[in-house]
């Protein structure tokens, strides 16, 4: 009984000290998120503080060109009698041929022949 109480704390123990490795594991990780997000978030800082003190603002020029929807009509319907006339094009698809069942048959022959024509030889003596 005392092999199987042994046993037992040692699972307990391993299983412990499983458990906190991971848990600092855990925390580690976290701390190193906490400290990059806090870096990043001071290089977000000084670009604002960067931008506040130039304050030039480009100006935004717009431009909209619109597309007669003739024009778009046409280019429209040119991609899709394209895709359709790729879509015709017949590929051929690989296949795999079966071996024929005579050549396995033969072989499972052969190999019995070959027992045969031995416990034959076997006998003659």
């Amino acid at each position: 009984m005392s092999q199987l109480t042994e046993g037992g704390w040692i699972t307990v123990i391993g299983i412990t000290v499983v458990f906190a490795i991971l848990t600092i594991l855990a925390i580690i990780l976290y701390a190193i998120g906490a400290f990059e997000r806090g870096m990043t978030g001071r290089a977000k800082k000084a670009e604002e503080k960067a931008a506040e003190e130039t304050e030039e603002k480009p100006e935004v020029v717009e431009k909209t060109e619109e597309i007669p929807p003739r024009d778009l009509a046409i280019i429209t319907a040119s991609i899709l009698a394209y895709l359709a006339k790729k879509a015709e094009v017949a590929r051929p698809l690989p296949f795999k041929r079966k071996v024929s069942d005579a050549w396995r048959l033969y072989g499972l022959q052969s190999g019995m022949d070959e027992v045969e024509n031995f416990n034959y030889e076997m006998r003659k003596w």
